[in-house]
Formats: C-alpha cells, sequence, structure tokens
C-alpha cells in the first residue's frame, strides 16, 4: 500500500517513515512514477495523465503505479511539488524590493509558460510538500525589506502569484490568433462601422489601442502594464523610505 500524501510528498526526507521491506522489490519508485507524469503532462496536457497511461509509459501495471499513489488526485499534487521543487531561483542579492518582486513575478511566469498544466491544478495539500515551502519561503525573502506582520506579508506574495497565473492564462497560445490578426487590418475597418456613433467612448479608445497594439488585445502589453501596477500597490505597505 502507498503511504499517505504527507510521507509521499517527504518521502526523501531523512525522518520519513521507511516502507516496508515485505513482498518483491518495485520495479520502479515513487520519483520515477512522478517523474513520467510530469512529462506526460508536459508533453500531451495535464489530460494525458491517467494512471493506465503512465503504466504503460513505466511499462508496468496500473497496480504497480498505485502502490506509489494513492490516487490520482494525490499524483497531481505530488507533481506540482516537483515542478516547485525543480524550477529557478533567482538570487536577489542586495536588490531592492521592487527589483525582487518582479524576479519573483518573472520566475513563476517562466514555470507556468513551461508546465502549462499548473493552472488547471487548484489543491490546497501542494503547500505541504518540500518543493513547495522551499519557493514559498524563498519568495517570501522578496518582501522581506517591507517589514509586514506575518498575515499582510503572506497576503502580498498571494497578491503577486495570482496575478502572475491570470496573466498566464493570458499569455497562453490562443488557436484562433493567427486567424485575428491576419483579418484585423479588414475587420477592424468594418468594425467601426458597425458601431458607429453607438458607442463614442468604446469606440474612440478602442480604435487607439487597436492601431496600437496591432489587435484587440496584447497579453504582453498587459502583463508589463499590471505588473507595475502590482508593485505600485505595493509600494503603500513599504516603510516611506523604501517607497
Amino acid at each position: 500500500m502507498p503511504r499517505p500524501l504527507i510521507d509521499l510528498l517527504w518521502r526523501d526526507h531523512p525522518g520519513a517513515p521507511a516502507r516496508g521491506s515485505r513482498g518483491p522489490r518495485a520495479r520502479v519508485s515513487t520519483g520515477t512514477v512522478v517523474d513520467a507524469a510530469l512529462g506526460l503532462a508536459d508533453a500531451d496536457g495535464l489530460g494525458a495523465v491517467t494512471i493506465r497511461r503512465l503504466a504503460g509509459e513505466l511499462d508496468v501495471s496500473t497496480m504497480s503505479v498505485y502502490t506509489h499513489v494513492n490516487s490520482r488526485d494525490d499524483l497531481l499534487v505530488l507533481m506540482v511539488d516537483a515542478a516547485h521543487a525543480q524550477m529557478d531561483r533567482p538570487s536577489f542579492g542586495r536588490l531592492g524590493w521592487r527589483a525582487r518582486v518582479r524576479r519573483v513575478a518573472e520566475s513563476n511566469l517562466a514555470l507556468l509558460g513551461a508546465h502549462p498544466w499548473l493552472l488547471d491544478i487548484t489543491d490546497d495539500r501542494a503547500a505541504l510538500g518540500p518543493g513547495t515551502i522551499a519557493k514559498y519561503d524563498h519568495e517570501l525573502g522578496a518582501l522581506a525589506p517591507l517589514r509586514l506582520d506575518p498575515v499582510t506579508w503572506d497576503a502580498a506574495l498571494t497578491f503577486v502569484l495570482d496575478f502572475v497565473r491570470s496573466s498566464a492564462r493570458n499569455l497562453r497560445p490562443q488557436p484562433r490568433a493567427g486567424e485575428l490578426a491576419e483579418h484585423w487590418p479588414e475587420w477592424g475597418a468594418r468594425l467601426a462601422s458597425y458601431v458607429g456613433d453607438d458607442h463614442p467612448v468604446a469606440r474612440s479608445v478602442g480604435a487607439a489601442a487597436g492601431e496600437a497594439l496591432d489587435g484587440v488585445s496584447s497579453p504582453a502589453v498587459a502583463w508589463e502594464f499590471g505588473l507595475a501596477r502590482v508593485i505600485d500597490g505595493l509600494a503603500a505597505l513599504a516603510p516611506r523610505r523604501s517607497r
């Protein structure tokens, strides 16, 4: 039988309970199962991660996989923690808090770009894992110069990461984006004729923005604008000399 999720997450810790030695030696390790699941998700999306397909990839039986994980949901938690453990953690050095927050945001955007399936997993149990806790500890350090109380400190980091997740969703490739870009010069003019004078503010602002962005939106522009506003918002919490 697999161990409880908390022990699976901390399976490599010296204090983790040892697995029983009875029965035949497992052909694969829990780490190998998780790594294979990461590979499937990166290649084909989260829907490709099934116990049956994972067993086929590892050339073991489905029951063999279940000796390492209790369920697919537990496997997803292990995958999240593994991705967090493997991500780059930028050095802060002597940077000010604004530059530190930007580095945290950019490293998380890179993580979600490399593993977009992370956006489809929302399981608070991932917070219990060593990779996630190490990530959390490191990223709290970006906000240390603000000298916040613990609850505000945690909320401020959540504020940053929530913005990154929202932006990462918007930055996902859109299946019809090429079609819109191709037809925008024609469609933009026709749209203006349809709208007419019924919505003057939308027409004026939309036309100016559309011309500048060469389309109806730009996730990259929204990212830079939004991140700057997030940092400006945190400045209200900073000691006056650090703003």
